[in-house]
């Protein structure tokens, strides 16, 4: 099992959407994700999100709260997502491992072609966050 954490990071009233490029797993390329990685050993859930979004993005994250642990089973591994509801104020667009992304508001989520781990963590922010 592979522990990951991700970040749902809102800015103002919308929600960063993040493309991953080509994996060696094609159920995985080219599919949106909430911004995150996996988490090293010794290293707490909220440190390894701090650093994989200044890895991944640059920018700082107000992280403020636990969202939900999600385990997932792929065909090849299975993943246990941590995740964080956080905001930031400061994104500039710069991407450094993702090929495109998407600020979109909460009930247009859907719209995109997301990783199959993050799925139910779409519904329920639609769910408690949605108009």
């Amino acid at each position: 099992m592979i522990e990951v954490v991700a970040a749902i990071i809102f800015i103002e009233d919308k929600i960063l959407c993040l493309k991953r490029g080509y994996s060696k797993y094609d159920y995985v390329s080219f599919k949106y994700e909430f911004p995150g990685g996996k988490v090293k050993d010794n290293e707490s859930y909220v440190d390894a999100l701090i650093r994989e979004i200044q890895e991944e993005l640059s920018i700082d994250i107000i992280i403020q709260k636990k969202f939900k642990t999600i385990t997932h089973s792929y065909s090849d591994f299975i993943v246990k997502l941590h995740s964080y509801v956080c905001k930031t104020k400061d994104f500039n667009g710069e991407l450094y491992e993702h090929t495109d992304y998407k600020l979109l508001k909460i009930n247009d989520l859907k719209s995109l072609n997301w990783l199959e781990a993050d799925l139910p963590l779409i519904d329920d922010i639609i769910t408690e966050y949605g108009d």
